[in-house]
């Protein structure tokens, strides 16, 4: 006999999948949380200071085991939360659930959920009147200044953590429309060196592998753009045996690149050679129509940037006959040139629409990061002018003693006779 399942009952406003799956999503949480020690000691702490009493809080992030754990410490902290998605793709639909089932936490997030239904959702968050917003892209920033100029003097300031949404809040600042603090927990060395790098790195390649099985040695891959998270997936790609080619629009970088054992040349000239193209620039349009007509036969296009504008769909479609779906995530498009290109999940950032993000050994430094850039802000409030602020160095360094801990290491200390020579002009050779 099949016995349907009851969905658990709940008077916490959310819009999730299924709350019948908290079950499993309970599990799950509990064991990313296994491997973010530094985050659990900032919860700990929180749990007992309570530094977010009496304030309303907005995180648009993407919704995984990972960001529950985030979560459940600012709730702790005393913050009154509401979680939306930051991506339609990047929702693990359990851990939704048992955020409102087991931790009584307002989410608005299913994965696969359409552009409109996103925007409802911002909009939503908006209604909570946030003091404090945590961004994936800034769309919530964006969208406050925008069109809910009103709720401005509430905000005590917002903490971004991808290289999308710095872009778009130095944007903000330019044009002189950014009246309040943000963080830039992106920047912060615990958060870039780690999870751009080595995060990215192993989850992107790990989501081309979940949605096509292919051998990545011996193909060529094209990335495109070597920030921290290029580095790190030309990095991974090279180790599994790929030929990596890097494009770039900064010449430092290229060099760089270049010296790493990379092959470097324009977009116009990988297209061509490329089995498999990655982009991770947080720009437009970087693969264009352009390159999808000189492309090989059964190319694959994938973005694990924050946005899927890296890749002119549209200009893909316009050369498509036709769209099919050979597997999850990927979809293939046969042109008109008798050729197809072959996209991986709809453009949007691969690690997390075909696999599940980052592993949560990086996520516990950037989160831990996220924690400590909202309650800097309650500290200083009132006193940070409108703009974006690095993450202090000393929050960084303890963020990145406490992982050493957790990993029963340790490094040297200076010797007083060390600090006097670092601090002397008059000792040479």
């Amino acid at each position: 006999m099949t016995v349907t399942p009851v969905k658990p009952p709940t008077s916490v406003k959310h819009e999730v999948k299924d709350l019948a799956l908290a079950a499993e999503g309970k599990k799950r949480i509990e064991w990313a949380g296994r491997e973010m020690p530094v985050l659990r000691q900032i919860r700990d702490r929180f749990a007992t200071e309570k530094p977010f009493e009496g304030l309303r809080l907005v995180a648009c992030c993407h919704v995984t085991t990972e960001t529950a754990n985030l979560a459940i410490a600012l709730k702790a902290g005393g913050a009154d939360a509401i979680l939306i998605a930051s991506n339609p793709l990047s929702t693990q639909d359990d851990v939704a659930a048992s955020l409102v089932v087991d931790e009584g936490i307002s989410v608005y997030a299913f994965k696969g959920e359409d552009t409109e239904t996103y925007l409802r959702h911002v909009n939503i968050a908006l209604d909570h009147k946030p003091n404090i917003i945590i961004d994936d892209g800034s769309d919530v920033t964006a969208t406050l200044i925008k069109e809910r100029q009103d709720q401005i003097s509430e905000i005590i300031g917002t903490t971004e953590e991808t290289t999308t949404g710095i872009v778009r809040l130095q944007a903000m600042l330019n044009d002189g429309v950014l009246s309040f603090p943000a963080m830039n927990v992106n920047d912060a060395d615990t958060k870039h060196f780690f999870d751009n790098r080595y995060g990215t790195g192993q989850s992107t390649l790990d989501g081309i592998i979940r949605a096509t099985n292919i051998l990545l040695a011996g193909k060529t891959i094209v990335v495109a753009g070597y920030g921290w998270c290029g580095r790190g997936v030309a990095m991974r790609a090279q180790g599994l045996g790929a030929n990596v080619v890097v494009t770039e629009i900064d010449p430092v970088r290229a060099i760089e690149a270049v010296m790493d054992g990379f092959r470097v040349m324009p977009m116009a000239e990988a297209a061509p050679v490329g089995d498999i193209f990655i982009t991770l620039t947080g720009n437009k349009h970087v693969i264009r129509g352009e390159h999808f007509d000189v492309m090989k036969d059964g190319a694959m296009v994938s973005n694990s940037g924050h946005f899927d504008l890296e890749i002119d769909l549209g200009a893909l479609k316009g050369k498509a006959t036709e769209v099919t779906t050979v597997r999850n995530f990927t979809e293939e498009y046969h042109l008109k040139n008798g050729k197809s290109v072959i996209v991986l999940g709809e453009g949007r950032l691969i690690n997390l629409a075909a696999a599940e993000g980052h592993p949560s050994a990086v996520m516990d430094m950037s989160f831990a990061n996220q924690a400590m850039a909202c309650e800097y802000l309650v500290k200083n409030k009132g006193e940070l002018e409108p703009g974006l602020y690095p993450i202090p160095t000393e929050v960084d360094k303890d963020i990145a003693t406490l992982k050493l801990k957790a990993m029963g290491l340790s490094v040297d200390e200076l010797t007083p006779e060390q600090v006097k020579y670092m601090n002397s002009w008059t000792e040479g050779t």
